[in-house]
């Protein structure tokens, strides 16, 4: 008898940041990690926003990695958009920045994010970040819908 395993959907990541080299080094980490989910950058809030609120939305599971200090609208400003929209407000967020102010911490779980990492060492944060991120979306089960 051949015990039929659902395919499971890949977390597409929703990567928040207008710093390239940041981004480059998300994507490195995951390469090397042998991590091939989807990724689609955005590089402010308003960016992202368009990008979840378009026809073709993002496809689900999906987690988002944002900074905070974006031009346009900032990460805070983003998550606050995102927690008053219905269709958004679930969302898992990330917060990966160099903000290290207590009360951007505390906005930030005030918004429901997943974690606050902040961006200590380019190269092997990235890794250990990345690590984290694969193991996080292993073990807990995120909306498909």
């Amino acid at each position: 008898m051949n015990d039929v395993i659902p395919q499971t959907k890949p977390v597409t990541i929703l990567v928040v940041d207008d710093d390239d080299v940041d981004v480059l080094g998300i994507e490195r980490a995951l390469k090397k990690l042998k991590i091939a989910n989807p990724i689609i950058r955005a590089r402010d809030g308003i960016e992202a926003l368009d990008i979840l609120r378009s026809p073709e939305g993002l496809p689900r599971p999906y987690l988002i990695l944002m900074d905070i200090n974006m031009p346009r609208m900032n990460g805070l400003e983003m998550l606050a958009e995102l927690r008053n929209d219905k269709h958004l407000s679930s969302a898992v967020v990330f917060v990966l920045t160099t903000s290290q102010d207590d009360q951007d911490k505390l906005q930030a779980y005030s918004q429901h994010v997943a974690g606050y990492i902040v961006k200590q060492h380019v190269g092997d944060g990235f890794m250990r970040v990345t690590e984290m991120l694969d193991h996080y979306w292993r073990v807990v089960e995120l909306p498909a819908a």
